[in-house]
């Protein structure tokens, strides 16, 4: 309100008529502004608030946050799958050939027990001759020791006077040691089933009866990550030529800093490395992405966009956004798009039983309901309105989450797609995902790594593990044969 005593009231009254008018309109002039500010910060804070709500009411089934981030502070939801049922019931499904144990045919040891006297009128039984038998087979594991191997060198003596000794193998270096099994088996305990260094060497002298010390566990470590390097060499010059790899990145503590280990990964191979970045300056250290060609699935991180390759996003990130979204802003556009997106995943699944691509008419009538829904939320979602008379703002544009999401929709469809467009493509990025989680176990495991060179020997170890595991090797044969010079090459 415009601030005016008394005695300007009475001036503008004997003033005349039209200085009346002319005040009242000034009155109403300037109510009107004060009434515009108000609405617009009424606006702003109504949409304050229901950005803090949605905020607030995100969890791991309706945006990316991991499930470790979900708290008691409100009640949990329950867990919502993404997936469609199928109908089949829960377990076995029929014609399942099941596995249990069998008796062997050649037992390593037999113990008979003999019948003395008969149970009915107890007559001496001992000389006669067993008529049959009943078999029970016991399977455990013999007592664990540690064989010592004594390897010697002759020294001969020529007439020439010259003293002559034979030469060891290459790994028998030191005049005592442990031998390839035992130390892969060390590294099999700390890289694979993530047990911490001295429970190692408590596991390995309770059950071994060796006592070996963590630092002797290190060394060991060290002597596999040197012998690895052709192996990690070949995986990254393969996982450039591959048509289809998978990325993702994750948080990882090194000296109590903040790093980032990354993975690039097919169902056939996996690479690990730890950095201190998460962006480019790391992928171009990674040494994969530059000069790829083929199609990198990854969860919409920007940085992967400055590398010239197809491009295709994880869906089940995407479908999770739009749950969030119906559940948080009640817009049913969303509901439609994740529907849309499962039904075009089940016509691949079901398509690529028999050939290798959708029918163009297919193609289109899903692309056409795509655009369509986009249409409905872009029309629901304007952009955000900016007064000409406000100064421009540096940056990008604020903007409410469905918004955002909307953006992504139609400015990246065809990666959004591209697994419609090709059946080598998958629907969403599980394959780094899963390849990541073991990493993550073992990061709640130790908290955090103890130096770089440590981290670097158990992401290249870890890479050979998970390499192992997908081809279906035994994991302590492999890590034995590192020792032994003959390291698996994919």
């Amino acid at each position: 309100m415009l601030d005016i005593k008394r005695e300007d009231i009475l001036a503008i009254y004997e003033a005349g008529p039209e200085s009346v008018i002319t005040f009242i309109n000034s009155l109403q002039a300037e109510n009107q502004k004060i009434i515009e500010q108000q609405t617009k910060r009424i606006r702003e804070l109504e949409e304050r608030i229901k950005s803090l709500e949605a905020m607030l009411n995100k969890n791991s089934h309706n945006s990316s946050k991991p499930p470790s981030t979900d708290t008691f502070a409100h009640k949990k939801p329950l867990p919502k799958s993404q997936r469609i049922k199928s109908g089949k019931k829960a377990g076995g499904q029929e014609g399942h050939v099941g596995t249990t144990q069998t008796m062997v045919g050649n037992p390593d040891e037999t113990e008979i027990y003999t019948v003395k006297r008969c149970k009915n009128c107890g007559k001496n039984l001992e000389d006669e001759k067993a008529k049959d038998y009943e078999r029970r087979q016991v399977f455990d594991i013999p007592p664990v020791t540690i064989k010592v191997k004594e390897h010697r060198t002759e020294i001969k003596i020529c007439t020439c006077g010259c003293i002559n000794t034979a030469d060891f193998p290459d790994n028998v270096k030191y005049p005592v040691q442990y031998g390839p099994r035992l130390a892969g088996l060390a590294v099999y305990l700390h890289d694979y089933q993530l047990i911490p260094y001295d429970r190692c060497c408590e596991l390995l002298s309770d059950v071994c009866g060796c006592v070996i010390s963590p630092a002797t566990l290190i060394r060991a470590e060290t002597i596999c990550f040197e012998k690895l390097e052709d192996f990690e060499n070949e995986v990254k010059k393969l996982l450039s030529q591959s048509p289809v790899v998978n990325f993702d990145e994750t948080g990882m503590r090194i000296n109590g800093q903040r790093n980032w280990l990354h993975v690039a990964s097919t169902s056939q191979m996996t690479f690990y490395m730890a950095h201190a970045k998460r962006g480019s300056e790391a992928m171009d250290d990674m040494g994969i992405l530059p000069g790829f060609s083929g199609t990198a699935v990854h969860d919409f991180w920007k940085p992967y966009y400055k590398y010239d390759c197809k491009h295709s996003f994880c869906n089940t990130h995407i479908s999770r956004e739009l749950t969030g979204i119906y559940e948080n802003y009640n817009q049913p556009w969303s509901n439609d798009m994740k529907a849309l997106l499962l039904d075009i995943k089940t016509c691949v699944d079901e398509t690529r039983k028999t050939t290798d691509g959708l029918e163009l008419d297919q193609i289109k009538d899903f692309e056409e309901k795509y655009d369509k829904i986009t249409k409905i939320g872009m029309e629901e979602n304007p952009p955000p309105f900016i007064p000409q008379d406000q100064p421009k703002k540096r940056g990008k544009k604020s903007q409410s989450e469905p918004k955002n999401l909307l953006d992504r929709l139609v400015g990246y469809k065809n990666d959004i797609l591209r697994f419609m467009h090709d059946f080598e493509v998958p629907f969403e990025n599980n394959q780094a995902e899963r390849d990541v989680r073991m990493m993550k176990v073992q990061q709640k495991i130790s908290g955090t790594f103890r130096s770089s060179q440590g981290a670097l020997s158990f992401c290249r170890i870890r890479g050979y593990i998970s390499t192992i595991k997908k081809n279906k090797l035994s994991v302590i044969d492999a890590i034995q044969d590192v020792f032994s010079g003959k390291p698996f090459i994919p």
